[in-house]
């Protein structure tokens, strides 16, 4: 299932981003606020953003904001790999 966002046209033509590259860019700024807010797991941020998982942990560098990765998720983690 997919949703749709809709944006007014107005709103949508006075976004000054390149216009190739604008849908692009919004989802990725979605993803990123949503990852940052802890309202999306990393997995799901970067699949909204559809980056790889190294593409998405350089943005975030490059944006300065850390992982979100705690005790809970460490041990996720370690039951997964088992």
């Amino acid at each position: 299932m997919e949703t749709t966002i809709k944006i007014p046209t107005e709103i949508f033509n006075a976004i000054k981003l390149p216009e190739k590259e604008k849908i692009a860019l919004l989802l990725l700024e979605l993803a990123i606020i949503l990852y940052d807010r802890q309202i999306l797991s990393l997995g799901k941020a970067r699949e909204l953003a559809k980056m790889s998982k190294w593409e998405f942990h350089n943005e975030l560098g490059k944006r300065k904001i850390e992982r979100h990765y705690n005790e809970e998720n460490y041990l996720e983690d370690i039951a997964y790999g088992k």
